[in-house]
């Protein structure tokens, strides 16, 4: 695949900005069909320093629309994948996005910068980098690409999320004019290195001199390819994008990627803004532990922040939930598939859109002083609790069907994907084609199997299945069920013990969880016993 850098000049002198497009038209033409994928750099239809958001509006309105169909044009003529930077818009304003062109000329895809510098902030629409988002992921012709901007890379936390997409190659659209082009191509081969992909970085040249510039080409192993540090004009380079590199996974250990290898060893919470707030996850967390079944509900309505955040900020290693679907396919926390036992509505959840389902009052039924609460959605559980408590999720069904839609079950695994929350949660259900398909669909995520219609086959069907755990349900378990689960290294939880007696029993058996309804009361019970 040959791979094209571009790198015009940079005056931060505006009134050349006409001169500089121009510039960059005719690299645009001079681009021929040996080429695959060309690379412009970061706002190039801001050819020269705009000081002011009247100055990028007027660049926009002058360069934008000639920028974008120069970039197919080019695309279709030299049968290339081109990706550029400008400036997208709506009614809330201007964007600095990258855009990715196919070969025929399609808009593949979009990026917007998600770390705008302080004087963008000012200039351009900044809402959306103060929420979770995705790592965008453009797939054109089975390649996978990634992307970061400017700023963006020098946020090397960013970088684990990225390789966890498994990219192909990192498209960087640059204007880093103020940094050595030795630390830029330092923080360039660690990126990577770190995601075991090819970097294509294309930046603008601030004249004679090692500042700014260093458009570059990067091999997952680091090497080099391209520099073209300052200088004017562009340059082209053969790679493979299915050469990746392995290593050793630690001495005398199999192959691995880089950041399979630092995964297996990451300890987050000793780093990452929660901080404390963090907790082990569920993998290196010991036994035995407290599971908060539909959170601290008897002080609380079940499967309700006040329920949840009542049993985490007590200490709960564990929490239990239920998850059902909208008839708009939204997914939310209720145990029941009706709605009249724990609100005031009526009829059956997913007979419900979000917006009607909102309409009714989810915590009267348990008391007054909870009147008015709303049914929580599982986005909003992610966006408080990840990676502060382990997450034990129910994935209801229907009595009238084995069968779990695809398209319901990825919103639920990429939603726990983009909270970074695989290694604190796990899936359970007494529905042996549902583990299944989590199996094929999400096997970097623990499932649990729950008694289903076989309770006293638990074992045997959790050594099928390839699933790490069991939950046993209350008078239908044995001695020997727990015994052989252990022998084959599978985790044992209880449905359920509110009783600090029949806990204590259950805890000399051998079970490692026990679901509660009572948190505070059965969480007493467990600290002492580990302590005995």
């Amino acid at each position: 695949m040959k791979v094209t850098i571009v790198q015009p000049a940079y005056s931060t002198d505006y009134s050349r900005s006409e001169e500089l497009f121009q510039w960059e038209m005719e690299a645009f033409d001079a681009c021929d069909p040996g080429m695959d994928l060309i690379v412009f750099p970061e706002a190039a239809d801001v050819p020269a320093l705009a000081g002011t958001l009247e100055e990028i509006r007027y660049s926009y309105d002058r360069f934008f629309g000639k920028l974008y169909d120069k970039a197919r044009e080019t695309a279709i003529r030299c049968h290339a994948i081109v990706c550029f930077c400008g400036h997208d818009r709506d009614e809330k304003g201007l964007y600095n996005t990258t855009f990715v062109l196919d070969r025929q000329g399609n808009l593949a895809g979009k990026y917007n910068k998600q770390h705008l510098t302080p004087g963008e902030v000012k200039k351009l629409v900044c809402d959306y980098t103060y929420q979770a988002t995705p790592t965008t992921v453009v797939e054109v012709e089975g390649l996978r690409f990634c992307f970061l901007t400017c700023y963006d890379f020098y946020f090397y936390e960013s970088f684990p999320q990225i390789a966890r997409m498994k990219p192909d190659i990192i498209i960087g659209c640059s204007h880093q004019r103020s940094d050595m082009q030795s630390a830029l191509r330092t923080i360039n081969q660690f990126l990577a290195y770190n995601t075991n992909a090819y970097v294509v970085r294309s930046s603008v040249s601030m004249g004679e001199g090692n500042i700014g510039g260093g458009s570059t080409v990067i091999a997952p192993d680091g090497a080099v390819l391209c520099d073209m540090e300052s200088r004017v004009g562009m340059a082209s380079v053969e790679i493979d994008p299915a050469k990746k590199y392995y290593k050793p996974a630690g001495f005398g250990n199999p192959l691995s990627s880089h950041f399979e290898y630092v995964e297996k060893g990451r300890r987050p919470w000793k780093y990452r803004p929660a901080g404390p707030a963090m907790v082990p996850f569920d993998a290196v967390m010991g036994y035995p532990r407290v599971c908060a079944h539909r959170g601290f509900n008897t002080i609380a309505p079940e499967n309700s922040m006040p329920a949840f955040g009542a049993a985490v900020d007590m200490g709960a290693e564990e929490i239990e939930f239920d998850l059902w679907w909208t008839r708009d396919g939204e997914i939310v926390s209720i145990h029941d598939d009706r709605l009249d036992r724990v609100s005031d509505g009526t009829g059956l959840v997913y007979e419900h859109t979000l917006e009607e389902l909102r309409q009714y009052d989810f915590g009267i039924k348990h008391g007054r002083s909870f009147a008015g609460m709303k049914i929580l959605t599982f986005e909003e559980i992610l966006k408080k609790l990840a990676g502060r408590t382990v997450m034990n999720i129910h994935l209801k069904t229907t009595s009238n069907t084995q069968e779990y839609d695809r398209a319901t079950l990825q919103k639920i695994i990429d939603l726990i994907d983009r909270y970074d929350a695989a290694k604190w949660v796990y899936f359970m259900s007494g529905n042996d084609l549902l583990l299944e398909l989590l199996g094929e669909m999400a096997p970097h995520i623990a499932r649990c199997v729950g008694g289903g219609n076989d309770a006293w086959g638990m074992v045997e069907r959790a050594i099928r299945l390839g699933c790490p755990k069991i939950q046993l349900v209350k008078g239908k378990f044995n001695q020997a069920m727990i015994d052989k689960a252990h022998q084959n290294g599978i985790i044992c939880n209880i449905f359920w013990s509110d009783d600090p007696a029949e806990t204590r029993e259950y805890l000399k058996m051998g079970i490692d969880v026990i679901l509660t309804n009572d948190y505070n009361r059965i969480a007493q019970v467990v600290a002492e016993f580990k302590q005995e």
